[in-house]
């Protein structure tokens, strides 16, 4: 694949401290095809970026972007946990973030996409469904494969 063509995706994992422990913010996501499904079927909150943009900048963007928060994202000091291919392909870069969110504040914004298949109608559907906090252990059990990753240099760094 050149590099051209290669799909990136930058995002910001919140994370807080509790007395049981770290807990992160993933989102659920969206759409017909992961409507009932739970295990590889929560993310970090990201998206894709063009390749003449920074990747921080971008984690950003997307972060404010799928939750849809009419607020800046967090402003903690950044934790680098480095890049993942998932088994799609994309090559997701995140940071982690330490911070606190009600998961009530989040609008999460939508896309268009043709559903039922091959019916030549289009329905509108939420980025993420839903958004929680997750301790890590139960954040590892639903969370797409490759980005468990994450989860893990999370815990090294917070330890």
């Amino acid at each position: 694949m050149s590099a051209a063509r290669e799909r990136r995706s930058a995002g910001l994992l919140l994370f807080r401290r509790t007395d049981a422990g770290p807990e992160v913010l993933l989102g659920h996501m969206g759409g017909p095809y992961f409507a009932r499904r739970d295990a590889g079927a929560w993310t970090v909150p990201k998206g894709e970026y063009a390749p003449d943009e920074p990747a921080w900048d971008a984690a950003r963007r997307e972060f404010q972007e799928e939750l849809g928060l009419g607020l800046p994202p967090p402003d903690g000091e950044p934790v680098a946990l480095g890049e993942v291919r998932q088994a799609g392909g994309k090559t997701v870069t995140v940071w982690a973030v330490e911070a606190d969110l009600d998961p009530a504040d989040v609008v999460p914004g939508t896309f268009t996409m043709e559903w039922p298949p091959r019916s030549g109608r289009t329905q509108e559907f939420p980025e993420l469904d839903r958004v929680a906090w997750l301790p890590l252990d139960r954040a590892r059990e639903l969370i797409v494969k490759a980005q468990a990753a994450f989860l893990d240099r999370l815990a090294e760094h917070s330890s």
